[in-house]
């Protein structure tokens, strides 16, 4: 009865975010049909113009969509060798010691800041330093909003990856350290071959951090309605364009909100796919 009780629970609990998920579905689909059903799916997703004006209302995601995927890749272009090297350093080289403890203690902290204070820290911190080397537009933009989520998926993607290199056999680099091998070989031919999956799956949730980073993507971006033409130039990424404008919007423009957020949905959903494909092919291989 026990068992026959706890398999109900266990069923319950994933109806119940099968439920959620696709309640969410249906509340992005049914509030962006206005938006689609104006201006047409594959128009809204092309056009960049973002009129608010009464009886001139254009609306389009383009430009949003450009200003998410740049951030976000790039900020993980940027996260990517920082990440690896603590990963390495506190699940290999130093795994167990006091100083490894000490690093994974801090990014758990770092982890578990509020995103709003790396805002904060990169308007008051790195902003100055971005306008004085004349990297960015008033200290604003695609290069200032991306270095700050660089920083803030870090201990996410390394914490991951450094439990991943850890998990490694320690038969199989004992093996290899008996054959001759050095650490740099036993990591490039033991280790990431070993724990390459898992480490592709934490940057795949890191990334998906931050498509969806908010506050402080709002505060460095610029938010401005432009396509970004260079890491320079200002923008506005689709969950930041929906934190400035849902509460003030109705109507129209309130379903292209809803609409922006339904592609940052899809888009977030179709990354995770592809990340979940290669990580099966990686595997079997």
């Amino acid at each position: 009865m026990k068992d026959k009780i706890f398999r109900l629970l266990l069923m319950l609990s994933a109806a119940l975010v099968l439920f959620i998920c696709g309640g969410m579905v249906y509340s992005l689909v049914s509030g962006s049909l206005e938006a689609f059903g104006h201006f047409g799916f594959f128009k809204f997703i092309t056009t960049a113009e973002w009129n608010p004006r009464p009886d001139q209302e254009e609306y389009g995601a383009l430009s949003f969509i450009i200003g998410t995927l740049m951030t976000s890749f790039l900020a993980l272009l940027f996260c990517i060798p920082f990440s690896i090297s603590v990963a390495l350093f506190t699940g290999e080289y130093f795994r167990g010691s006091k100083l490894s403890v000490i690093v994974s203690s801090v990014i758990e902290l770092l982890a578990g800041i509020p995103s709003i204070v790396y805002g904060l820290w990169g308007f008051y911190a790195l902003r100055p330093l971005m306008e004085q080397l004349n990297l960015s537009t008033q200290g604003f933009g695609i290069l200032t909003a991306s270095i700050v989520l660089a920083i803030m998926i870090i201990p996410y993607a390394s914490s991951l990856s450094s439990e991943f290199i850890s998990m490694v056999p320690k038969d199989l680099k004992e093996g290899a350290y008996s054959l001759g091998a050095t650490r740099m070989e036993v990591i490039r031919h033991v280790i990431l071959p070993n724990s390459g999956s898992g480490v592709f799956a934490s940057y795949i949730l890191a990334l998906g951090r931050a498509l969806g980073e908010t506050m402080a993507v709002t505060m460095l971006i610029g938010n401005t309605e432009n396509i970004p033409r260079s890491l320079s130039s200002t923008g506005n990424s689709m969950a930041s364009i929906i934190a400035n404008q849902f509460g003030e919007s109705d109507g129209l423009k309130l379903s292209s909100l809803i609409a922006i957020g339904l592609l940052l949905f899809m888009i977030t959903a179709v990354i995770n796919f592809i990340g979940k494909l290669v990580i099966s092919k990686f595997n079997k291989v």
